[in-house]
């Protein structure tokens, strides 16, 4: 993926874009609760594989932790190292921030292994979000 960039934008528009084509019309999560109040505050990450969007995820600081959420990628770059790269760069964008020393996470259950893989370990129970369950994941920055 020679053409990949993964870059902070200002380009919602584009990010929600594909969160409504991945998270609403592929996974049935209502829309009106897609676009929610931590938007205007988050950095937002979009991956790009030429000029074409690819991939989004949010980050955001809640004091000395960060979060990184939103995370999703076209069906048809799943499996590529896609997730990986735009969760790291969710990772560097924390960094840049400074005095963040944990990462937390809401991830859906299907998605735990892949969180596992960057050092994501789960914490309390699950719960559902919008009809899919989800477990809180946390690890060091």
């Amino acid at each position: 993926m020679a053409d990949l960039r993964i870059a902070v934008t200002e380009d919602f528009a584009t990010c929600l874009a594909l969160r409504m084509e991945i998270f609403v019309a592929e996974q049935g999560v209502p829309a009106e609760v897609e676009n929610d109040e931590h938007d205007a505050q988050a950095r937002h990450l979009l991956a790009r594989l030429g000029a074409r969007a690819v991939g989004t995820a949010r980050v955001m600081r809640e004091g000395a932790t960060g979060k990184i959420g939103r995370v999703c990628v076209l069906r048809e770059m799943r499996g590529t190292g896609l997730g990986l790269a735009l969760m790291q760069a969710g990772l560097d964008e924390l960094r840049k921030m400074g005095g963040i020393g944990r990462v937390i996470l809401g991830a859906q259950t299907s998605a735990l292994p892949f969180y596992a893989r960057l050092g994501f370990q789960p914490y309390g129970d699950e719960f559902d979000s919008v009809g899919i369950p989800h477990v809180m994941m946390a690890r060091a920055l």
